[in-house]
């Protein structure tokens, strides 16, 4: 079994070797040159195709053993060939400058005007939108430091509010022996201006506030 794969890879190598050669050549035509170049490619593309899958079908009667390098094999020609489909797809509608300035005349000069042109405007566009994703990363930048700013703010305020209720805390009792103290020297000085009016004494700066009245 093995042999029947090798020898579909030497088949594949020989095909695609022809394949690459004449990809190569398609930009360089033009007309019914070019088209029949672009049909021939197309049929050996199928061919490839065929390959494959007769390779694959090989490799599932391959001993397991054996079947892991195979398959490393098989996966590296499907490879290949999605790369010459793509570059068959764009020598398709690729011309040399040669063909080109044939097919164009006086427009060629005007069509890389206007692709240097359309060049120009997207590294413009790629300019702007560099800009604009810049701007946005400071705006974000921003708002994040604004909102830093808030939150130690609001933490502050907490902390002010905090030390000022210790501080009226703490206050508040010495307030209150202040008034006990002012009513406790009320009371002596009322008691002392009635002693001094029991015993005949004179209190001049006491006995305008005391009552008359035991």
């Amino acid at each position: 079994m093995s042999s029947d794969f090798e020898t579909y890879e030497q088949d594949f190598g020989t095909i695609t070797a022809e394949i690459t050669n004449k990809i190569g050549r398609i930009p360089k035509l033009s007309g019914e040159e070019k088209t029949q170049l672009v049909l021939n490619v197309d049929k050996q593309l199928e061919e490839v195709r065929e390959l494959l899958e007769q390779m694959d079908l090989e490799v599932r009667e391959i001993p397991i053993q054996s079947r892991a390098m195979y398959n490393s094999r098989l996966k590296s020609y499907k490879q290949e060939m999605e790369k010459l489909e793509k570059d068959f797809k764009r020598s398709r509608i690729a011309y040399s400058d040669e063909v080109r300035n044939e097919l164009l005349g006086d427009d060629a000069g005007s069509s890389e005007s206007q692709r240097a042109h359309l060049l120009d405007n997207t590294e413009k566009l790629e300019r702007s939108s560099r800009r604009l994703e810049a701007g946005y990363q400071i705006a974000v930048e921003t708002e994040q430091v604004g909102q830093e700013i808030l939150t130690n703010l609001h933490s502050d305020r907490e902390k002010i509010q905090r030390a000022r209720e210790r501080v009226s805390t703490r206050l508040i009792p010495a307030r209150t022996r202040a008034s006990v103290l002012t009513s406790v020297c009320e009371i002596v000085s009322c008691y002392s201006q009635r002693l001094s009016l029991l015993y005949g004494f004179s209190s001049k700066h006491t006995k305008e506030s005391c009552p008359t009245q035991l």
